[in-house]
């Protein structure tokens, strides 16, 4: 696949994944898994082909984040047909994972300001949500305040990394 070929691929699917995962939040259980398998499935696709992208440019913070992110999002995506109460110990473990890679892609100055600082705002309430349920806290992925109010920021956060690989593939395009 051509450079930019992949990572216009790579932030497509990160948009997909982004819609689907907020859709699938505020849909019925009947469907909701089928929301969060899509979209777990089209952001483990972006992670992978970002990872892949970052490996080749030689910025290895970035490609480790992105692939610290695809295995948060592979535990997630693992539970997104579980009964809510039941994917809580997969979701954590994932939430943690999503966090700790987050942080690493937002401490990378490559990406612009706006994007570092949601990242990282993402991060720390994800992280508090993994910490919360691996102290004992029974939360579900849908629990209010965290994580739910954790997800617009970790939708945001996928749409600026979308926009700063999408411009760079249109820009080795021209």
């Amino acid at each position: 696949m051509k450079k930019n070929r992949l990572v216009v691929v790579a932030s497509v699917s990160l948009v997909i994944g982004a819609i689907l995962g907020l859709v699938g939040s505020f849909s019925p259980s009947t469907v909701r898994g089928i929301f969060w398998g899509l979209d777990g499935t089209a952001l483990v696709l972006g992670s992978a082909l970002l990872a892949v992208h970052h490996i080749k440019l030689g910025n290895e913070q970035l490609a480790a984040g992105f692939l610290v992110f695809l295995a948060g999002q592979t535990l997630v995506v693992s539970g997104s047909a579980m009964e809510l109460t039941r994917s809580s110990a997969t979701f954590a473990a994932g939430a943690g994972l999503w966090a700790a890679g987050m942080a690493l892609i937002s401490a990378s100055s490559t990406h612009p300001i706006a994007v570092r600082v949601i990242g990282a705002i993402a991060s720390i309430m994800l992280a508090a949500t993994a910490m919360q349920i691996f102290g004992g806290i029974a939360l579900t992925p849908l629990s209010k305040p965290l994580p739910f109010a954790a997800f617009p920021f970790l939708v945001f956060t996928l749409f600026g990394w979308a926009w700063v690989h999408y411009r760079s593939g249109a820009e080795n395009a021209a």
